[in-house]
């Protein structure tokens, strides 16, 4: 009997790990075969072209030669179809030529240049390297586009670390809760956290995921700025802790991949416009009354009268009194600002101004803790040097104050503006250079602003049309919402340069600046748009030299495509 259990335990033992084997190949089965059969979907998609590809570069080639050019549809996970948003076309040669310095600029509309990328920032800085190293081709990269953030940011710096760039410039902070995955988003699901953000990037970067969105999400346009008016965020929303932590990371990210490449980073503080841009959105404390609120309201209307009339210390006192029942309206600190600058205390004028942007519930400003967290980023790098623009500007601002000179509407910088931060750039970069003048350059050593804008041809044609495109943006919401909205109309018109610049002297001034800059396709761009009121077939050359890459086709402002 004994002998014949042995021989049956054995058996059974068989048996139970012949049932352990099946569980397992259908364990194995019920895990992998999903992925299996989603990773067939996945080629069969890219197979019959569905969807895009999102790597940042395509192949292409330069005037015959291989290189690397934006792919357009590099943003599709971080916005609705229909409404991909794209930077200025770049093309990046396959191989890096040999005496050249290559610089990325990391950013957002600011960054690009907007509202005219061809004076923004990047370009005074490429033309300033250009006069003073004589030695080094300098190529700069911007990669800037409008409604991005960190969380786009990153992948971009990602895809170009492999291009061998020298320095990483990074402007950047402005869209963080109206951009891709921010709490007040009008672009993507909003307020996640970061695994899931990233989680979500992932998914919809591929065929399956682009698929699904197209077919959840129905399509829409693109409609600016207006297209965030319901999605104000509170300064105090516990939504905000998450989208500095994501930014925090973000950046962090960012530079360690710019600083892997080999490359030095330059981080900036972001510069805004405090004393000429009153609060896009305004919200009362949660828990105020009813009463409280009628209170509030009657020492606002008083202060508001007592202002108009020139009466800055009463209506100072109204504003005080109003702000003990709710000092989170930021509309009332931007009242409480501009009275203070009345009275000449500028210092506290600054502090409340300050205080009205941070609590501006359309958050398309970045606030002191963005530009904090810029600050403090930067200093836990080696090889990270940190500009801070925010304060830049307020030293060169009437009074400390940010406004319009410097910063057209909010956060879009006036050619002063973008002359200042190109300095700033240059004098860290030219650290890192051997000087052709055989020493150390000064700020003296800096080419003038005039001197910049010859080399880039910003004649009066150019002014005017800038201005026109500032003057249209700011007859619409959110801009015709602001208190002080018919102030930035009224000075942005009497700022406006006179446009009966003589056509010959307009064509004089480009001709010249392709004699001293050739190989400059933005150059040759601008020139074809002047030239096509004019003479169509000359500006159409113009065009076909303008091309960042072969066979690209381009289009005008006036919608014509080259």
């Amino acid at each position: 009997m004994a002998e014949l259990v042995k021989e049956l335990i054995p058996a059974e033992s068989e048996r139970a790990a012949g049932g352990w084997r099946v569980w397992a190949i259908r364990i194995a089965i019920s895990l992998f075969a999903p992925i299996l059969l989603l990773g067939f979907v996945e080629a069969g998609l890219r197979v019959f072209g569905v969807g895009f590809p999102t790597d940042l570069t395509v192949p292409c080639t330069v005037q015959g030669r291989p290189a690397s050019c934006y792919n357009l549809f590099f943003t599709a996970p971080f916005f609705p179809p229909g409404m991909i948003k794209t930077p200025q076309m770049y093309a990046i040669p396959a191989e890096k030529p040999a005496g050249t310095f290559r610089i990325v600029v990391l950013g957002e509309s600011a960054a690009m240049g907007d509202p005219e990328p061809a004076f923004g920032f990047s370009r005074y800085l490429e033309v300033m390297l250009s006069e003073r190293f004589h030695s080094l081709k300098f190529e700069i990269v911007n990669t800037g586009s409008v409604a991005i953030n960190s969380h786009v940011v990153l992948p971009i710096a990602k895809g170009l670390a492999k291009y061998q760039p020298d320095v990483f410039i990074i402007y950047s902070g402005n869209n963080e809760v109206a951009g891709p995955y921010g709490p007040g988003t009008a672009l993507t699901s909003a307020g996640m956290s970061l695994p899931v953000i990233r989680g979500s990037i992932c998914y919809r970067s591929t065929r399956i995921g682009q698929l699904l969105t197209k077919v959840g999400t129905p399509k829409r346009e693109w409609r600016g700025m207006a297209m965030f008016l319901d999605k104000q965020v509170r300064a105090s929303s516990p939504l905000m802790k998450n989208t500095y932590a994501n930014f925090e990371h973000n950046l962090r990210d960012t530079i360690a991949g710019a600083r892997d490449s080999g490359a030095r980073v330059i981080v900036s503080t972001v510069a805004t416009n405090l004393v000429d841009c009153a609060p896009f959105g305004s919200l009362h404390r949660e828990d105020l009354g009813s009463d409280a609120l009628r209170s509030w309201s009657t020492m606002v209307q008083q202060g508001a009268e007592q202002e108009n009339a020139g009466a800055n210390t009463e209506a100072l006192q109204s504003y005080f009194a109003a702000a003990k029942i709710d000092s989170e309206y930021a509309e009332l600190e931007f009242r409480i600002g501009r009275t203070l600058q009345g009275l000449g205390d500028y210092k506290g004028a600054k502090e409340h101004f300050l205080r009205a942007r941070d609590l501006d519930t359309l958050r398309f400003r970045a606030d002191s803790a963005i530009n904090d967290i810029n600050r403090s980023v930067a200093q836990e790098f080696a090889g990270v040097d940190l500009v801070d623009a925010d304060a830049i500007f307020a030293k060169e601002s009437p009074n400390g104050i940010t406004g319009s000179e410097l910063v057209y509407e909010h956060v879009h910088m006036t050619p002063h503006g973008s002359y200042l931060l190109a300095r700033a750039m240059f004098l860290q970069i030219a650290k890192q250079l051997p000087s052709d003048a055989g020493h150390s350059l000064q700020a003296e050593d800096v080419p003038s602003q005039a001197e910049c804008e010859r080399l880039l041809a910003f004649t009066k044609f150019d002014h005017a049309r800038v201005t026109t495109e500032m003057l249209r943006r700011l007859q619409e919401p959110p801009f015709t919402n602001q208190l002080n909205h018919s102030d930035q109309l009224l000075r942005l018109v009497m700022k406006a340069d006179d446009a009966n610049e003589n056509p010959n002297d307009t064509a004089s001034q480009y001709q010249r600046a392709l004699a001293r800059r050739p190989n400059d396709r933005i150059l040759h761009f601008n020139y074809g748009v002047f030239l096509n009121q004019y003479n169509p077939a000359a500006a159409a050359e113009q065009f076909n030299v303008a091309r960042p890459c072969d066979g690209f086709p381009l289009v005008t402002p006036d919608g014509t495509v080259h």
